[in-house]
């Protein structure tokens, strides 16, 4: 009998293992799947954007030489195309340049495109992480263009914080953060500037879209 109760425990343990292994499996293979999805809607959102207006991703590659395969929305709403996906905390700092925008926009009496879902931002793999002064400056290096021979050409190049993409949808270009996300968020809001002018002030956006001709950030009080 002693034997018999040995045997059968023995079975019984080694049939709870082998339903405990099929179960741990289960819940691996739901979470591969899982991933599997996620990665899915990342690459839709790519997609999606391709199909909608191919122009914005275009202009993103032509100004940066990047290609931008990751696409996410911040915690508020705002959509994110990056190089490489980007911190919870890049994304924050996204958020909060906006938020700084929407308030100041609103101080001024704006009223138009002061949501979060309005913006697109890509976020470029930095051509400078440092300025010439040494300081930390995540920057994207661009064409002149009207630029040249001003202060900021550096040989029919110039370094760029942002960069408008487009008016209409609101779009523009960042480098990447690894430090001084405050610094992001400025960026941020001083893009978004110039986009809420051209939707709620024609005039004042005509009068400083160009830095060229003077002017800094921030335009907005």
């Amino acid at each position: 009998m002693g034997t018999r109760r040995s045997g059968s425990h023995h079975s019984r343990v080694v049939r709870l293992l082998r339903l405990i292994a099929a179960g741990v499996f289960t819940v691996m293979k739901r979470s591969i799947i899982l991933c599997v999805l996620v990665l899915g809607l990342v690459e839709l959102s790519v997609t999606r954007l391709m199909a909608q207006d191919p122009r914005l991703l275009a202009a993103a590659t032509r100004n940066s030489g990047d290609t931008f395969p990751i696409g996410v929305r911040t915690p508020r709403g705002a959509s994110v195309y990056a190089v490489t996906r980007p911190s919870a905390a890049e994304l924050a700092a996204i958020d909060r340049g906006l938020t700084d925008l929407f308030a100041v926009a609103r101080k001024n009496g704006y009223s138009k495109r002061l949501n979060y879902g309005d913006y697109s931002v890509f976020i470029a793999t930095a051509d400078r992480t440092q300025n010439s002064e040494g300081q930390y400056s995540p920057d994207v290096a661009i064409a002149t263009g009207q630029y040249a021979g001003s202060v900021y050409d550096k040989g029919g190049y110039m370094y760029v914080a942002g960069l408008v993409l487009s008016l209409d949808p609101c779009a523009f270009l960042i480098a990447e953060h690894v430090k001084d996300l405050d610094r992001m968020a400025n960026v941020v809001r001083y893009e978004g500037e110039h986009l809420v002018l051209y939707h709620n002030d024609r005039r004042r956006f005509e009068a400083t879209k160009d830095h060229s001709k003077g002017g800094s950030h921030p335009i907005l009080q």
